[in-house]
């Protein structure tokens, strides 16, 4: 990929943003961290509205459950339901382990569901590893890239 990797994070936790910044950081692929704090504000982000509509369409988002105002789940329902948003992978980033929220967020197609890990260097490295995974490893379609 000759441009930045647009990655959307939804997450509401200013320490997990700021450890998500210094995973991607380490991770060495030149990208654009774009951050929105609740699920009002990523559905806005994702359908351009407002303050978003000159943004670039994410290559993958990191979605945290438990937001304000409209969380995580319905977020996520919202884009695997839309036929411009669906094919962007969701990496579901919380820290549920609850079975439920596991089987709900792979029913709603999260493309991936990790908890949290509490340390500051396993977080880094378990965001080092998603942005590895998700931009050396896997194809992506180029349908999604630069909209």
């Amino acid at each position: 990929m000759d441009r930045p990797v647009e990655i959307l994070l939804v997450e509401d936790n200013e320490a997990d943003i700021r450890l998500t910044r210094e995973g991607i950081k380490e991770a060495k692929i030149r990208n654009n961290l774009h951050v929105v704090r609740d699920g009002e504000e990523a559905m806005d982000f994702l359908n351009k509205k407002g303050d978003y509509r000159d943004v670039i369409t994410p290559d993958l988002i990191l979605l945290d459950l438990n937001l304000p105002k409209k969380d995580g789940r319905e977020v996520l329902e919202e884009i695997k339901n839309d036929d411009r948003l669906a094919l962007i992978p969701v990496v579901v980033l919380t820290t549920s382990e609850a079975e439920k929220d596991i089987v709900k967020s792979y029913k709603l197609h999260a493309n991936c569901y990790v908890t949290k890990p509490m340390g500051i260097d396993q977080f880094v490295e378990v965001i080092t590893a998603i942005e590895n995974f998700w931009f050396t490893i896997v194809k992506l379609p180029t349908g999604i890239k630069g909209k």
